[in-house]
């Protein structure tokens, strides 16, 4: 009869090993589905940002070049109602219902929203009345002016800002040092649409997002038209 082969088992110094190594790539296959996940959500913020901007051009087509009202400026977003407002005479360009009929018919867009083109998907909603975690540039189209910013008036439009990541609360916003400032959610960039229908996304220091205005070559918010304007903001 043939001997039996005797296999010693692993001592407590492999298992160790073994597990530290199956540890540390768990890891790193959590890494990068995390790294996945967020490269997913911010190519959705922009594709929600790139149909902003083409209902924009759409809605400038209609009513010879004039650009919606901006919502309210340094206030969080509580009048809902006014048809000129950006959130509710651009939904219709892509079959949506405005925003505040959405709000009367109980359906306002909410935080993990993903199928609305209301909400970015990494946005949290700070328990504000409204949410809108993209917000229009606070120097464009201000209830102050008389008259909504007419593209024509514009100098260099495609260097202007029309739409951003913003903190929610707010109908419009600005890189600021308060809460409506541009936020960079996404890795600590934020995603733009310009006038031109344009998206990019910038370092949110190179806006500054949290701190102020900065002076840059390839974006500004300020519209640096004549007549009355929204004044900087701090």
């Amino acid at each position: 009869m043939t001997r039996p082969i005797e296999r010693s088992a692993f001592t407590l110094i492999e298992v160790l090993v073994v597990t530290a190594i199956i540890g540390v790539l768990a890891g790193m296959l959590l890494g990068a589905l995390g790294q996945a996940r967020a490269r997913g959500q911010s190519a959705r913020c922009v594709s929600n940002l790139r149909q902003w901007g083409l209902a924009l051009e759409m809605y400038m087509d209609d009513y010879d070049d004039y650009i919606p009202r901006r919502g309210q400026g340094v206030q969080p977003l509580m009048l809902i109602d006014r048809p000129e407002d950006w959130f509710n005479c651009l939904p219709k360009y892509f079959a949506m219902q405005s925003y505040s009929n959405l709000v009367a018919a109980g359906e306002m867009p909410r935080a993990g929203d993903t199928s609305s083109v209301f909400i970015d998907p990494t946005a949290k909603d700070p328990g504000s009345t409204y949410f809108l975690p993209y917000g229009m540039n606070m120097y464009l189209s201000p209830w102050i002016r008389p008259a909504q910013h007419n593209l024509r008036e514009i100098p260099n439009p495609g260097q202007l800002a029309f739409m951003a990541d913003a903190s929610g609360p707010y109908a419009s916003t600005v890189p600021s040092r308060l809460g409506y400032t541009v936020v960079a959610r996404h890795a600590g960039r934020a995603n733009v649409v310009f006038v031109d229908g344009r998206v990019q996304s910038f370092d949110g220091s190179y806006l500054g997002c949290g701190m102020g205005e900065q002076e840059q070559p390839d974006i500004r918010w300020q519209t640096l038209t004549t007549g009355i304007n929204q004044a900087p903001v701090p």
